[in-house]
């Protein structure tokens, strides 16, 4: 019997170890993920984010050439630009499982699953439109127009005289120095 005794400490002397091994693992994979920080920028380089392992926005640029853009526009840019540095969490928080705890682990699988749920791939961009609007442009500026003759002026129309009529144009009638001609013998400058 002594020696069931001493199988059984050594036995629990391992799992003692392998316990304490696995805890040490999973303190580095927790600090290395703490750490990790991700940073991306817009397409246009017009926003640049740093966000940290948790998706949580840590530090945010917004260049000068943005100003030129609508407000819309640029906060379209940063939602954006920080859906596409969320969707890489996942990917390290995996790269750092496997470089400590080991990817076969159902605890890893857990957590790397649900990485993918709260961070998942942002939805395929698709080319910004045009501006609209943005400058308005009057006349030809000569860089852009080819050149062309200029256009012929359209003869001068002739006065036709008005067709005969049957009757006479009618005149105004002639007033006398007594008719009243609704100013009230005041002049209508007053």
């Amino acid at each position: 019997m002594p020696e069931d005794i001493g199988a059984s400490e050594r036995m629990l002397g391992q799992w003692q170890q392998s316990i304490e091994q696995k805890a040490e693992r999973y303190q580095e994979m927790a600090a290395r993920v703490q750490g990790m920080t991700i940073s991306e920028a817009s397409r246009d380089g017009s926003v640049k984010l740093t966000i940290g392992s948790n998706g949580i926005l840590t530090n945010l640029e917004i260049a000068e050439s943005a100003r030129d853009k609508r407000m819309a526009e640029v906060s379209a840019e940063v939602m954006r630009t920080l859906q596409r540095a969320q969707a890489r969490i996942p990917e390290l928080l995996q790269q750092a499982m496997a470089e400590t705890i080991g990817t076969q682990d159902e605890t890893a699988n857990v957590l790397f699953n649900e990485a993918k749920r709260n961070f998942p791939t942002p939805p395929h961009e698709e080319p910004a439109p045009p501006p609209v609007g943005r400058e308005l442009r009057f006349g030809i500026e000569e860089d852009d127009a080819p050149a062309r003759p200029a256009p012929r002026p359209a003869p001068p129309a002739t006065p036709s005289a008005p067709p005969p009529s049957a009757t006479p144009p009618s005149r105004r009638p002639t007033r006398g120095p007594d008719e009243d001609d609704d100013f009230g013998g005041q002049s209508f400058l007053s």
